[in-house]
């Protein structure tokens, strides 16, 4: 049973008969459905229902040569909102099922993103037919949490931010200049994080850490598409289940200047999420990869 499943509001499916009653009304009484023919000839499928607004359980599978679909895996997902990237994105197929994975190395975050991604057959489709790559494309990300903690903000004044933001303008550049192979700033920005090592683990010797850090996204565990994340609480809504009747934050988070949702059930969190505090816990993020119209 997926792991994730609670985020959505589905923390009671106990059993693989009701997971399988809730498969089967997903497939008949889907909300939105997709069918796209893979390069191996092959007829996929994609039927997703909305449980609460813009999250719910998608089903995918094939059609046999009667038409008939058979289910190969299922995942819960949340609709994320606005574009979190506009970098080049690399998909993989993963090696068990008809699933991808999605590669973004975005400048703002300094490591290479992995999402798992979401709504996949546009791209099946635009390989299939051999459009790919396909210039223009754009990213939505989005993120379901099991564990969550609301923490303070750091407070900054004018100058600080000015600072801030003055001094990731140059990293920006300097990353930027890396990817074209510039020596000079390979060796600045190395120096830089070896410095911001020593001060960070000399202050934390004697300070909270969530004092010294403001924000991060990191790597977590084992598998490439979770992550540990503390971003600043830029939106806030509340919805609700319509089966099961939990209740579900879904928090718009600015972290390392990525702006992105996540769904957490509200029994998985800890602390009352407002706007201008920050969210502190671990994600499975999903990426809605959005094609030119004319793709």
């Amino acid at each position: 049973m997926h792991k994730y499943m609670r985020a959505i509001g589905f923390s009671k499916i106990e059993s693989w008969k009701k997971l399988q009653e809730l498969l089967t009304e997903v497939v008949v009484n889907s909300d939105r459905r997709a069918i796209a023919t893979n390069k191996d000839d092959l007829m996929l499928g994609e039927f997703c229902k909305d449980f609460a607004p813009g999250l719910g359980v998608s089903v995918c599978g094939g059609f046999d040569e009667e038409e008939k679909f058979t289910y190969e895996y299922y995942y819960p997902y949340l609709t994320g909102t606005g574009i979190t990237s506009t970098e080049d994105i690399t998909v993989e197929r993963h090696a068990e099922k008809d699933s991808y994975a999605g590669v973004c190395d975005d400048i703002n975050v300094g490591i290479t993103l992995i999402f798992f991604v979401k709504d996949s057959l546009p791209y099946v489709k635009a390989q299939t037919a051999g459009k790919l790559p396909v210039v223009g494309t754009t990213l939505t990300l989005s993120g379901l949490s099991v564990q969550g903690t609301v923490i303070m903000p750091l407070y900054k004044e004018e100058r600080q931010m000015n600072t801030v933001r003055k001094n990731r303008q140059e990293r920006r550049n300097l990353l930027a200049a890396a990817r074209q192979g510039d020596e000079e700033a390979i060796e600045t920005l190395t120096t830089e994080d070896m410095d911001t090592y020593n001060a960070i683990h000399h202050r934390a010797r004697t300070e909270d850490i969530f004092q010294i850090v403001d924000t991060y996204f990191m790597p977590y565990g084992v598998e490439c598409d979770q992550y540990s994340v503390l971003g600043e609480i830029v939106a806030v809504r509340m919805t609700q289940n319509d089966i099961t009747g939990e209740q579900i934050y879904v928090l718009t988070i600015c972290c390392n200047e990525l702006t992105f949702d996540v769904a957490i059930n509200i029994m998985d969190l800890f602390g009352e999420p407002q706007v201008g505090k920050r969210f502190k816990g671990i994600i499975w993020l999903q990426g809605q990869i959005n094609f030119p119209e004319n793709a």
